[in-house]
């Protein structure tokens, strides 16, 4: 299956640039006096993301064929992916995988941020559950989608919002 092969170099790629931008970013962040929260939790992260992308590799390889609807499924991961980019360009420098508060820096309200909350964790979400669907590989959707909610509401979410109070009583 090429179709397989190729949206895995293509996802790889595109994590690895995003860990580049990332490391940027933190860079930035920490020399305009930015603290970073939360780095046990961090591992778990790259743990769920390598899972899933083996997970759909071998589960798409044995199933051996695109799901009949493949169409909708690529649909809303590119769907996804425009929304993630879109959180990205809003916050700028301010985007990171990493949990990094900047003293006195204002909430970004702009792009979809006017909207809701965490878009990026809501393109991610989608993304996760859409790409492997394409193949067939509804195991791993299901299980990367609820082990990724589980991460983004029992722990991630929560230290950022800690972080945030914590960030508020320093200034």
């Amino acid at each position: 299956m090429v179709a397989l092969w190729l949206a895995l170099a293509v996802v790889v790629v595109q994590r690895l640039l995003e860990l580049r931008l990332a490391q940027a970013n933190l860079r930035w962040a920490l020399a305009q006096g930015g603290r970073e929260y939360g780095k046990e939790h961090y591992p778990l992260f790259f743990l769920l993301h390598g899972g899933w992308m083996l997970g759909w590799l071998l589960e798409g390889l044995a199933r051996g064929q695109l799901s009949p609807i493949w169409g909708v499924w690529l649909g809303v991961f590119l769907l996804a992916q425009a929304l993630r980019y879109w959180a990205i360009r809003s916050l700028g420098h301010y985007w990171n995988t990493r949990i990094v508060v900047i003293p006195g820096a204002r909430p970004i309200r702009s792009g979809p941020y006017r909207f809701f909350p965490h878009p990026n964790y809501l393109a991610v979400a989608l993304e996760l559950f859409s790409l492997p669907l394409i193949f067939g590989a509804w195991i791993t959707a299901l299980v990367a989608s609820l082990l990724n909610a589980l991460l983004l509401l029992l722990i991630r979410i929560p230290a950022e919002e800690k972080a945030l109070r914590m960030a508020a009583q320093d200034t």
